[in-house]
């Protein structure tokens, strides 16, 4: 890659900047669903387009696959792989991004990420300890690719409180982190909090909301037990009247995602990142409500 990808410049062009999360398939089918999702995708123009890569690089050969398909079809398509570091080592580490930098990959989500249990060595000492360490790696060695790092509106459910977690998301951009994506979130008054904590101690990297329309109810409970992430009462509740209709469900989750976005950028959001799960209706249907786009026609 010849020229720097300059992400930030994407949140100060006076309107909200999408992008959209895709994760890697597991089967050739899943893999021709998701191209079909993309082309949807693509014609609303978003900003750049994600993939995520497993715990331990478990995921990492779909991830260059989905990544380098992304390219083939849309080349003007700028694309960002998720990296986790936890169990790594460095020259791992680099030849996963040579291999991403070939492909035309613009930048890199950088995570710690969790080993997977029975994966070979998963108990050994990692040559990172934080996902602060990767972030000074890329920028040192591979200045060109822009840095995204993840933020927490609700705490990470491993820090010991709400200081030392602004305190460790500050060590990544300090590190040269250029965008914080938060960790999806249900209640906007988490992220209006959390980007108070980021600005008060001297976070200037634009804070991007991560919104995840719900769309199934069982799914949901699974996710946010996972990352604690909070369900509002009302939304679980009004959830709980749908849980044999999963059209109802689909309904109660894009309307509650829009009510989100849209006070969200009347708050003064950058941007929003739609974890889209692959499945590409409900931010369609929300982006192109609240004219967060000019689809292409």
């Amino acid at each position: 890659m010849d020229t720097a990808f300059d992400i930030r410049s994407l949140y100060g062009q006076g309107r909200p900047a999408v992008s959209f999360e895709l994760f890697p398939p597991k089967t050739p089918e899943g893999m021709e669903s998701l191209f079909d999702q993309l082309q949807e995708l693509v014609r609303c123009k978003p900003s750049f387009i994600t993939c995520t890569y497993g715990a331990g690089g478990s995921t990492r050969d779909r991830t260059l696959d989905v990544l380098r398909a992304i390219r083939e079809r849309h080349p003007q398509m700028p694309v960002v792989s998720h990296l986790t570091c936890s169990g790594a080592s460095r020259d791992g580490i680099r030849a996963y991004i040579r291999s991403a930098l070939d492909l035309g990959v613009s930048g890199v989500v950088a995570l710690r990420g969790d080993p997977p249990k029975d994966a070979p060595g998963a108990e050994e000492p990692s040559e990172f300890r934080h996902a602060s360490d990767l972030v000074e790696l890329i920028r040192a060695e591979f200045p060109a690719l822009a840095v995204l790092v993840a933020g927490y509106p609700e705490t990470h459910p491993e820090s010991p409180s709400v200081a030392a977690d602004i305190e460790h998301l500050k060590r990544k951009v300090d590190a040269g982190a250029d965008v914080v994506v938060t960790q999806l979130f249900f209640d906007n008054q988490d992220y209006f909090r959390f980007r108070d904590r980021c600005a008060d101690a001297g976070i200037s990297a634009p804070i991007v909301p991560g919104i995840l329309p719900v769309t199934n109810l069982a799914q949901i409970r699974r996710l946010t037990a996972m990352c604690g992430a909070h369900l509002p009462g009302r939304l679980l509740r009004r959830l709980e009247v749908h849980q044999d209709d999963e059209e109802g469900q689909y309904a109660v989750g894009v309307y509650h995602a829009a009510r989100q976005a849209e006070e969200l950028i009347a708050g003064g959001a950058p941007g929003m990142h739609f974890y889209v799960l692959n499945k590409s209706r409900a931010a369609l249907l929300i982006c192109r409500a609240l004219a967060l786009f000019t689809p292409v026609e």
